[in-house]
């Protein structure tokens, strides 16, 4: 026997699937418009399982709060794009050679704003929503990604993400399981 608990979290990003090709007898058209920089209003459903219950729960549900956090604070209104998109130095020109950005833990990159600091503040301010990743950024992928984000936090109380739905609009979504 086993128990699982979920939770919800709603974020706004956009992306651009460049590498996305179609095939026209399905899609009857050849080029995605996925491939246009556009926007979503996502929505994360995060699934955590255990076969022991501590003082009656899985867990708290409070112990996601950080993952609320970092919603909040690194995707929410950002722009998701890969470091290999060819359009990357033309989003990016101040970086097109791809130095100057900062790695953070999470696996994501930001600029690195002290390259740019004479630059306006218009520039920074078009900086701020990049959020550099190395995948294309589809629903599979990003949901990949957040869910590794998750699980390594979990691991430290001792709880798994048995998967996440990852919903890029309210009638599309992904699901990543976890292979344990």
């Amino acid at each position: 026997m086993y128990w699982e608990i979920s939770k919800e979290f709603d974020f706004c990003y956009g992306h651009r699937v460049w590498s996305q090709v179609l095939n026209q007898e399905y899609s009857l058209k050849t080029c995605s418009t996925c491939r246009h920089l556009h926007g979503h209003q996502g929505k994360i459903i995060i699934h955590l399982q255990s076969d022991v219950l501590k003082d009656g729960m899985v867990t708290d549900f409070g112990h996601l709060n950080w993952f609320k956090l970092f919603l909040d604070d690194t995707l929410d209104h950002k722009f998701i794009i890969d470091i290999n998109d060819p359009l990357f130095g033309t989003l990016l020109p101040h970086f097109k050679d791809k130095r100057n950005l900062i790695e953070h833990e999470n696996g994501y990159k930001t600029v690195d704003f002290s390259h740019i600091q004479d630059e306006s503040e218009c520039i920074f301010e078009m900086y701020e929503g990049y959020i550099i990743v190395d995948f294309v950024p589809t629903s599979e992928n990003i949901s990949t990604w957040l869910m590794k984000i998750i699980q390594k936090k979990m691991d430290k109380i001792g709880i798994k993400v048995s998967h996440v739905e990852f919903l890029e609009t309210p009638k599309s979504k992904s699901i990543v399981y976890s292979q344990s």
